[in-house]
């Protein structure tokens, strides 16, 4: 099993949610997604400056298996995306919970952070699609 870290939150759609020191929300999928999609191939990436509300499709990860759609952990507005997705998708792949996030929003509601997964929730979560 990947290692998950301490410092996320997760949807139970795989994805995951780190608060940065500015407030903003730092989201990309997990590294369990990733495996099981497989080579990532494109990244559909939202526009800075969209609002999303939380539990809605934002974004589309598409590997040489399946499309998939990256679902938004929190209301707010997009304030940056990762570009350098659309020319090494695989980089979520390689780095999941780093160099592969995929979009920050600025949080219109940061309570809605309490409805996620806590890591051990996650961890929990994956043991049963396992078995």
């Amino acid at each position: 099993m990947s290692e998950i870290p301490g410092d996320l939150k997760f949807l139970k759609s795989h994805e995951w949610a780190r608060v940065e020191g500015d407030g903003k929300i730092t989201v990309g999928i997990s590294d369990h997604a990733q495996g099981l999609l497989g080579d990532l191939v494109y990244v559909d990436l939202p526009a800075v400056g969209d609002r999303i509300e939380a539990g809605n499709a934002v974004a589309v990860v598409e590997s040489v298996k399946a499309a998939s759609d990256v679902y938004a952990p929190i209301s707010g507005t997009i304030t940056a995306v990762n570009s350098a997705l659309a020319d090494k998708p695989e980089t979520i792949n390689e780095d999941a919970y780093g160099e592969g996030w995929i979009f920050v929003v600025e949080a219109e509601e940061p309570d809605q952070l309490n409805d996620l997964l806590e890591p051990d929730d996650y961890a929990e979560l994956l043991e049963d699609e396992d078995h």
